[in-house]
Parts: structure tokens; C-alpha cells; sequence
């Protein structure tokens, strides 16, 4: 049954990953395609939608995969509430081991954070979070400017410069400590201008 699927594949996904969403990003992304779910393109396009809306990244992932994949096969009011319902499995899916995990972790870990392995266990971890969310920006950055694999002729584009563009900004504004809701601004103004300027596809 799909949202058995949808239920258990999005726990998965929240039970072995450390790091928050972008952390979740490789994981989503193998699962969704392995199943037939989503199209790379439609994944990757969901990212910048989830980052342009209200809400943990990780979650709106999971209410949007399984809205897409409840409803299929459906029209009129079933697509809508079997959109829903798969929106809720896989939300649910999704943010439960975090919430057990929590609950247990708030229970023990005054007794436990001095304690050597725990410390040790934490170290690990960063170092690994931080190349969850490498392997996805290199992912991502191949698909959307190297879909057919490395050429020169990528960089004789627009796209790649305005990217590399918005990009570097956004980093001295970070660096400057501009807060984070100046800099989403920023970037959305940014991306409708470039829109407009540019309607072809990059």
C-alpha cells in the first residue's frame, strides 16, 4: 500500500539522518528516484520551492512527495484527499524518530554529555553532516548546470555566472551578519528581475 510506503520510507529517512534537512536532501533524492516517484528535474525544482516557503526544508520535502505520490492515479476530490492523506503519512514519516529520538535524548543527556563516547559520537557526526550537504549541492549542481554530463559549453552561459553571481553576494552578506530574512529577500527580488530579463530557460 503507497502510504504505508510513504510512512515508512520518510521514517527511514528521519531515523538515520543527522543534520537537519540539507543533511536529508541525499537520502530524499535516492529514495524518490529509486521508487519512480519524481523526475530529478522535478526534485531539484521542488528545492528551490521548499526554500522560497515557510517551514523546515525536510518537511515540506516530505508534504509534497507525498501529496504528489497519494494522488496519482486520482482526479477531482479523490486526488485531493488522497493527496492529502499521503501528505500526512509522509510528513508524519518524516518528523517522528526526531520526535521520539528527543523525548528519549532530553530524558538522559545531562547524565550522558560528558560522557566520552557520547562527545566522541557528536564529533563524528559534524564532519559527516557536512558532507551530506556537499554531496547534495554537487548533486544538485550538476543537474541544473551540467545535466549531460561536464562541458565547456556550460560556462558560455548565463545561467552559471548569475548563479555564481547571487551566490558570492548572499556570502558577504552572510559574512556581514546580514540577517537571513534580508538575504531570502534579497535573493527573491534578485531571481524575479533575473526572470524577467531572462524568460528563457537558463
Amino acid at each position: 500500500m503507497i502510504f504505508l510506503e510513504l510512512f515508512l520510507t520518510f521514517f527511514k529517512i528521519g531515523l538515520f539522518t543527522f543534520g537537519g534537512g540539507y543533511a536529508m536532501l541525499p537520502l530524499i533524492q535516492e529514495a524518490v528516484l529509486e521508487k519512480g516517484w519524481l523526475a530529478l528535474e522535478e526534485v531539484v525544482n521542488f528545492i528551490a520551492v521548499s526554500e522560497s516557503t515557510p517551514g523546515p526544508f525536510a518537511i515540506n520535502m516530505a508534504t509534497y512527495v507525498g501529496a504528489e505520490v497519494g494522488s496519482a492515479g486520482f482526479t477531482g476530490i479523490e486526488s485531493v484527499l488522497t493527496g492529502v492523506f499521503g501528505s500526512f503519512c509522509a510528513t508524519l514519516g518524516v518528523v517522528l524518530p526526531s520526535f521520539i529520538i528527543i523525548l528519549l535524548v532530553a530524558k538522559i543527556f545531562d547524565k550522558f554529555r560528558k560522557n566520552k563516547v557520547v562527545a566522541g559520537c557528536m564529533k563524528g557526526l559534524k564532519p559527516a553532516v557536512v558532507g551530506l550537504i556537499g554531496a547534495a549541492l554537487i548533486s544538485i549542481g550538476q543537474t541544473v548546470f551540467f545535466p549531460d554530463g561536464f562541458s565547456w559549453d556550460a560556462f558560455g552561459g548565463v545561467g552559471l555566472w548569475i548563479s555564481l553571481a547571487i551566490f558570492a553576494v548572499m556570502c558577504v552578506l552572510s559574512f556581514k551578519k546580514v540577517h537571513p530574512i534580508v538575504v531570502i529577500c534579497l535573493s527573491a527580488v534578485v531571481g524575479i528581475v533575473v526572470g524577467f530579463a531572462l524568460p528563457l530557460p537558463l
